[in-house]
């Protein structure tokens, strides 16, 4: 096949790409340019994945590889598909991944579809996931071998036709130190490369700060912290700023009864209210979403599967209480957590699995403890 190998200039997407071209793949490698002014690494700290430093080392391990290398700018593409849906999701009071928009928009949308139209036959990443055949010949999308190092939770946006031209060769390596070794012996000078754990577009790791400077001026207004009574504790300096779990940084006047620590349980924009509680008031076990992705299948109500909220998150058990098959992108799911969970905010992805198997996600828009409402949308 000829494969278009995505370098994101850091260790993964390397060996990636050298796995697939011992594979036998005609492979040729590109560098996105996701910024119009790409960020310099901070001292300190991991980076992300687009500074012009980043694309300095794909370009070396392309060379080390034997691959021809090419520079794609896809910075207006990422600015608003990602970008400007982070802000615009905070605005509402939403808590977005960007990763995961990051590739059902850039990756697996912008990238493969000029990849196809050249003529590439598939597009490969450095993502830990597994591809399998399934039954009626369409891969199925799994976990890696390394669940410590698995993120097909952020491939869970991706419907059978985009799964049907990706390639994940890290999906059976063992572990991260596995494919350090590989980088190594393969001669990659960036073998010892940390990970990358920042948002990329934000390269000092001050997601608030950043966003202070972004948002409009309605979601930076100030407006009242209070408690689940509705009593006034606090005051905050835009509600937008603030997201469901969080507990540092909420500067409360007024301390709670049993002096426990409290966290921000809703967040309303439009109202400029946050409203804060317990640790025991996050609880929801009820998770409704939209915006509907399958990897195949849809689940059936009474299907018993496994939910994951966040990256790396623990896998959840849960029951599927409804589900509105629409258009990609345009159905509804509802799931039930047999034991309760916390945290949970509105624009985080619900990811659902059967074992190892994905089977599909949807934008989480409401989290509710069955007995008694604490968030909604």
């Amino acid at each position: 096949m000829r494969v278009l190998a995505a370098l994101s200039g850091g260790v993964d997407s390397a060996v990636a790409a050298a796995r697939a071209v011992d594979a036998g793949h005609d492979v040729v490698a590109v560098h996105l340019a996701l910024a119009s002014a790409s960020p310099s690494a901070v001292p300190g700290r991991a980076r992300g994945c687009c500074t012009v430093e980043d694309s300095r080392d794909a370009r070396r391990a392309a060379d080390v590889i034997g691959v021809p290398f090419y520079v794609w700018d896809l910075s207006e593409r990422f600015g608003r598909d990602v970008v400007d849906d982070f802000v615009a999701e905070y605005a509402a009071g939403r808590t977005p991944n960007p990763c995961v928009r990051c590739n059902q928009k850039v990756k697996f949308a912008a990238l493969a579809d000029r990849a196809l139209a050249l003529g590439f036959d598939a597009v490969a990443t450095g993502h830990y996931a597994r591809l399998e055949p399934g039954a009626a010949g369409a891969p199925e999308l799994h976990r890696s071998r390394d669940l410590a190092k698995d993120q097909s939770y952020v491939l869970a946006v991706l419907p059978p036709a985009r799964l049907a031209t990706a390639l994940f060769p890290l999906g059976s390596a063992g572990s991260k130190d596995e494919v350090r070794a590989e980088a190594a012996a393969r001669g990659l000078a960036l073998a010892d490369k940390p990970d990358s754990t920042d948002i990329c577009f934000v390269p000092d790791g001050d997601t608030r700060a950043w966003l202070g400077a972004r948002l409009p001026e309605g979601a930076r207004e100030p407006g009242d912290v209070v408690d689940s009574s509705g009593a006034v504790v606090g005051a905050h300096g835009g509600a937008a700023g603030y997201t469901v779990g969080q507990r540092r940084g909420l500067r409360l006047g007024v301390p709670a009864a049993d002096g426990k620590p409290r966290y921000v349980l809703s967040v309303s924009v439009a109202e400029r209210r946050v409203v804060v509680g317990s640790a025991e008031e996050l609880d929801v076990d009820v998770l409704s979403g939209d915006g509907a992705v399958w990897c195949g299948p849809a689940p059936q109500p009474g299907q018993r599967l496994g939910a994951q909220v966040r990256a790396h998150g623990a896998e959840l058990a849960c029951t599927v209480e409804d589900v509105d098959d629409g258009a990609p992108g345009a159905g509804t799911v509802r799931v039930r957590l047999d034991e309760p969970a916390r945290g949970v905010a509105p624009g985080q992805l619900l990811a659902l699995y059967d074992g190892t198997r994905v089977v599909g996600s949807a934008t989480l828009t409401a989290a509710v403890l069955a007995a008694r409402a604490t968030l909604g949308a």
